[in-house]
């Protein structure tokens, strides 16, 4: 049996949230509170703004991002202009998706939201790949 293409239609930007929040759904209680206090947002590309901060050409190639102050750095003293968020890019996760062939789409959902979790909790990159060998 052959699947009907014309009525499918990609993963839409609040499937992605979906996906990030059965993500959070299913961490361990310590690091469940910090979670919860994180915005998710997703939207199809970076915008120009930030990929040009980041010094980033491709918008395929940042599939998500934290913006915020990483909690071990939060003092009462900050006066956050903004909510720490959880960028999700859903165009650059399909993509990587369709390339990464053999993973769900949740997992590698789940992969990016709790790698930039982990950058909320005061992990940098090498502390993330020292325990996360996904991107090999």
């Amino acid at each position: 049996m052959s699947t009907d293409w014309t009525k499918c239609a990609a993963p839409s930007a609040d499937d992605i949230a979906d996906l990030a929040e059965q993500a959070r759904d299913t961490l361990p209680a310590a690091f469940a509170a910090a979670a919860r206090e994180v915005l998710i947002r997703v939207e199809d590309f970076a915008p120009e703004d930030m990929l040009a901060d980041l010094g980033i050409d491709d918008p395929f190639s940042l599939s998500g991002l934290y913006d915020g102050i990483p909690m071990p750095h939060k003092s009462v003293m900050d006066q956050p202009d903004r909510a720490d968020t959880i960028w999700l890019f859903r165009r650059a996760l399909l993509d990587e998706w369709i390339e990464r062939d053999g993973i769900t789409l949740l997992e590698l959902v789940t992969h990016v939201y709790i790698h930039e979790l982990a950058h909320h909790l005061g992990w940098s990159d090498d502390d993330i790949a020292s325990i996360d060998r996904w991107w090999e």
